[in-house]
């Protein structure tokens, strides 16, 4: 990894919480479409949402084994840039989607490297506690040794029980290509905390 770590703020749901990640300057937004997740937003008010960022900024969708007609729609609709796939995807959708993709990977000692060597290489890893209910946001801290060994050798966006009380430890041994935060800058889900999201880039960009 070289240059300064990205920062992708999920989980939104409100335009001042976006806006406050935009100035803060965060890479990327990301939208939950998947209707289980606590931190849901239906295409329409994503769509209100994104009118009114920075075109500049990276607009990303988090599926759950959506078709992909349904992440089309979606992406057409809300103007997203980047596509997350968050759950039992076949592989055939890295060549059906006609977007930059992102992949979660659920990280476990025994699985990550089998899994990670079936994501192509043009594809963004994310890594993630596993958690098959809740598909991320769950607030719980992967294990960062695993994490920095893919890190070696491929970019990697690292997930998992992020919080400004743990992001310069997790930034120095990890050394990822961007960080997903999301529960951890939250006073409840959905909702960012501005406190908590202003310590989280303070401790991002001023270690």
């Amino acid at each position: 990894m070289s240059g300064v770590v990205k920062v992708k703020v999920c989980g939104i749901t409100q335009l001042e919480d976006a806006q406050l990640a935009v100035d803060l300057g965060a890479w990327a937004v990301g939208f939950v479409f998947w209707t289980k997740s606590p931190r849901y937003i239906s295409p329409v008010r994503a769509e209100e949402i994104v009118s009114r960022l920075p075109g500049d900024l990276t607009a990303i969708g988090v599926f759950v084994n959506a078709t992909v007609d349904e992440i089309h729609e979606t992406v057409v609709r809300v103007g997203l840039s980047h596509v997350q796939l968050h759950g039992e995807e076949s592989s055939s959708m890295y060549h059906e989607l006609q977007y930059p993709i992102i992949r979660s990977v659920p990280v476990s000692a025994e699985n990550v490297s089998i899994l990670v060597d079936r994501v192509p290489k043009n594809v963004t890893v994310l890594l993630d506690a596993h958690d098959p209910v809740q598909r991320g946001g769950t607030g719980r801290r992967l294990d960062w040794t695993v994490a920095s060994q893919v890190a070696a050798t491929r970019d990697v966006i690292l997930a998992g029980g992020l919080n400004a009380k743990n992001i310069r430890e997790a930034v120095r041994v990890v050394k990822p290509y961007g960080l997903d935060v999301s529960s951890g800058v939250e006073f409840r889900p959905g909702r960012k905390s501005d406190q908590k999201l202003r310590a989280f880039f303070e401790g991002v960009f001023r270690p």
